[in-house]
C-alpha cells in the first residue's frame, strides 16, 4: 500500500497519508465509476485483479528471486482445471471453495516444484527455454487428455463450474436489496477479488522483508556470493517456483469459477508472455510496479477495442489496422521504449535496502 501511494504522481510525495487514502477510495470505488460505462468495464476490472495475482505471483519468481520463468501460465492452468475437476459436472464432483482452492494451490505449488528440480542449475536462456517448455507441455496435455479416457474433455474444455458461494451467498447472482435496488454479481467478484489481491500484497510485503526475501534478492544479484555466505539457494529456488505457482493456482480457480469455462486456449503461450510484460513494464521486484503493469496492460486490448476502429473509421473512413494487431504493436513500441527509457520500469524498484528502511521506521538502526 505504502509503495502504491508514494506512486501517486505529485500527492505521493507531498502527502503520502492522503495519497494512501486515494488508493482506497480508487480501489473501493472503481466498480462503480465503471459501472457508468457498462457492466463490460465492470468485468474488465474483474480480469484486470486476476492479472494482478499472476502479476504478483510471477513477480515472486522473476523480480525478487531472479528466475526468469516464461512458462507461468501452466500453474494458472493447473488452478483452473483443479476447479474444473472438483467443482463441475464433468467429474459430478460438487466441493465448496474452501476446499477447492487449498487443494489447487498445493497442486500448482507441486508443479513448481516439479518444474524446479530439473532447473536449479539452469540460469538465463537455458531457464526460461526450459520453463517454455513445461508451460506448453501442459497445455498440450490439457488438450490431448480426452481419449483413451476423458479427463480434459480435450480443446472443447469444461463448462458449468460451479460459481463461488461464500457463506451461502452465491457470487453469481445479483442480490435484490429491495424491489428497485439490485447487487451487480461482478460488484460481488470484484470485492471479492479485491481481497484476495490485498491478502497477497499484505503476505508478499511480510515475505519480502523477512529472511526468505533478503535471500531470495541476494541470490537474484549474485548467486555465487549467496552460496559463499551460506544461503541455500538450491531451497530457495524451489521455494520461489513453489510460492509464484501457489498464486497462479490460486488466480486459475478465480478465473475458472468466474468466467464459468476453461479450455486450453485460455493458458497459451501469449498469456505467459503477457504475464511477463506485466511485471515487466511495472518494474520488476516491485509490488506496486506489478499491480500498475497489471492495470494498464489488461485494460488495454478493451480500450482498443471501443476506441481504436472507431477512430480509424473517423479519419480514414475504414479499419486499417485491427485492434489486436494495433494492441500487440502498440505493446511493443512500449516495451522498446521502456528498455530504452525506463530499462527498471514505470516504477523502478527499490527493493535492495527495503528491510533495513523497515528496521529504521522501527526505531533500529544499523
Amino acid at each position: 500500500m505504502n509503495e502504491l501511494a508514494l506512486a501517486v504522481p505529485w500527492l505521493g510525495k507531498r502527502n503520502p497519508q492522503a495519497a494512501r487514502w486515494l488508493v482506497i477510495a480508487i480501489a473501493i470505488g472503481a466498480p462503480l465509476v465503471a459501472m457508468m460505462f457498462g457492466r463490460t468495464w465492470v468485468r474488465v476490472l474483474d480480469f484486470a485483479l486476476l492479472y494482478i495475482l499472476l502479476a504478483l505471483g510471477l513477480n515472486l519468481v522473476v523480480g525478487f528471486a531472479g528466475l526468469l520463468d516464461l512458462g507461468y501460465i501452466a500453474f494458472y492452468a493447473v488452478g483452473a482445471y483443479t476447479a474444473a475437476f472438483l467443482a463441475s459436472p464433468h467429474f459430478d464432483l460438487h466441493m465448496p471453495i474452501w476446499i477447492v482452492l487449498p487443494l489447487a494451490a498445493f497442486f500448482a505449488a507441486m508443479a513448481g516444484i516439479t518444474l524446479g528440480f530439473p532447473v536449479l542449475r539452469l540460469r538465463g536462456d537455458y531457464l526460461a527455454i526450459v520453463t517454455l517448455g513445461f508451460g506448453e507441455i501442459v497445455r498440450i496435455f490439457m488438450n490431448n487428455l480426452n481419449y483413451p479416457i476423458n479427463i480434459t474433455n480435450g480443446p472443447q474444455g469444461i463448462n458449468a463450474l460451479d460459481p463461488i458461494v461464500l457463506f451461502g451467498w452465491d457470487l453469481s447472482r445479483n442480490i435484490q436489496v429491495t424491489e428497485e435496488l439490485s447487487i451487480n454479481s461482478l460488484f460481488l467478484y470484484y470485492y471479492f477479488f479485491l481481497a484476495c489481491v490485498v491478502g497477497s500484497i499484505i503476505f508478499i510485503q511480510r515475505l519480502q522483508i523477512s529472511r526468505v526475501g533478503r535471500a531470495w534478492a541476494a541470490m537474484r544479484d549474485d548467486e555465487l556470493a549467496a552460496k559463499a555466505i551460506g544461503i541455500n539457494t538450491r531451497n530457495m529456488k524451489l521455494l520461489a517456483f513453489s510460492l509464484g505457482a501457489t498464486f497462479g493456482g490460486v488466480s486459475g480457480v478465480l478465473f475458472g469459477t468466474f468466467q464459468g469455462f476453461v479450455s486450453p486456449e485460455s493458458f497459451s503461450l501469449m498469456e505467459s508472455i503477457a504475464v511477463l510484460t506485466m511485471v515487466v513494464f511495472g518494474g520488476m521486484g516491485n509490488i506496486a510496479g506489478a499491480i500498475v503493469g497489471a492495470i494498464i496492460l489488461s485494460a488495454l486490448p478493451e480500450i482498443l477495442r471501443h476506441i481504436a476502429a472507431p477512430v480509424q473509421n473517423a479519419l480514414f473512413g475504414h479499419v486499417i489496422l485491427d485492434p489486436e494487431v494495433l494492441r500487440m504493436l502498440l505493446l511493443s513500441l512500449a516495451m522498446i521504449l521502456m528498455m530504452l527509457l525506463r530499462p527498471a520500469g514505470l516504477i523502478p524498484a527499490n527493493a535492495k535496502y527495503s528491510h533495513i528502511r523497515h528496521l529504521k521506521n522501527k526505531g533500529v538502526t544499523e
